[in-house]
């Protein structure tokens, strides 16, 4: 939501913004340019990437700016507290049936490679090898977007020149010729805007959001490892809260009180 926002402010912020500089709205109705610098990009991304990489680009757009939601750490570590009271209480084979239950696909593999027995150490290994092959995918799909921002504004500087050269031919009619300058910086106006205001921030809220995600599987870990080496509940629980801001422990302690007073 906050990426949809941002763009309607950017557009709110460029269009007041000419009409305060004395600059026609009606400038930007440039079918040339628009198609240098988005056909242009598309051309540069498609030069740039493998087809098996761009077929996701539309997930990309729609987990930018939808940000998809993920579980909250506090919800993670109460889950990794009843695991370890459960552990403790009946033994590691009775986690089978949280197993089953949850819906996140990382944790029940967890849980799985604890219930079947392996080492630790393989667990651990496992455990950080699928981290690290989701920060590899997402850092791809980021890389996408930063591509694009970077090649946006140079495709704008190729876009005035090709409105300049178009100008030249218009030396003898000055309204015509006015008209060719003004088309060719639309180019370079929109190269610079989509790079540095969409391509560019979008990459970064990409890999925001796979910081996020990779934190909270990392925590997961770090509770399961400590679930396998048989260390109490409370003892978890204040050993996993460390990795929470201060302001979201109390609130969730709050809504744990305000259930208990129910």
């Amino acid at each position: 939501m906050s990426g949809i926002i941002g763009i309607v402010l950017a557009f709110v912020a460029i269009g007041v913004g000419m009409v305060l500089k004395g600059a026609s709205l009606t400038a930007l109705i440039n079918p040339a340019a628009y198609l240098i610098i988005f056909g242009g990009t598309a051309a540069t991304i498609f030069i740039a990437f493998p087809m098996s990489e761009l077929r996701k680009f539309p997930i990309l757009l729609k987990i930018a700016f939808l940000e998809p939601k993920l579980p909250a750490k506090m919800d993670q570590i109460a889950s990794l507290v009843q695991c370890a009271e459960v552990a403790k209480r009946e033994g590691l084979l009775a986690l089978e049936e949280i197993a089953n239950n949850t819906t996140d696909p990382f944790f029940k593999k967890g849980l799985e490679l604890i219930i079947d027995g392996n080492d630790i150490d393989f667990v651990e290994e496992v455990l950080f090898d699928e981290v690290e092959a989701i920060d590899k995918r997402h850092k791809t799909g980021a890389l996408i977007f930063t591509q694009a921002g970077t090649y946006a504004p140079t495709l704008g500087v190729l876009g005035a020149v090709v409105g300049l050269v178009a100008s030249l031919g218009n030396l003898n009619d000055v309204e015509k010729l006015g008209h060719s300058i003004s088309a060719a910086f639309i180019a370079t106006l929109l190269g610079i805007f989509t790079g540095y205001v969409l391509w560019h921030p979008l990459a970064n809220k990409l890999k925001r959001i796979s910081k996020r995600e990779q934190e909270v599987k990392l925590l997961v870990i770090e509770g399961l490892l400590a679930i396998y080496r048989g260390i109490s509940p409370s003892a978890l629980e204040k050993k996993l809260t460390v990795h929470v801001a201060p302001k979201e422990r109390s609130n969730s302690n709050k809504k744990n009180g305000d259930k208990g007073n129910e």
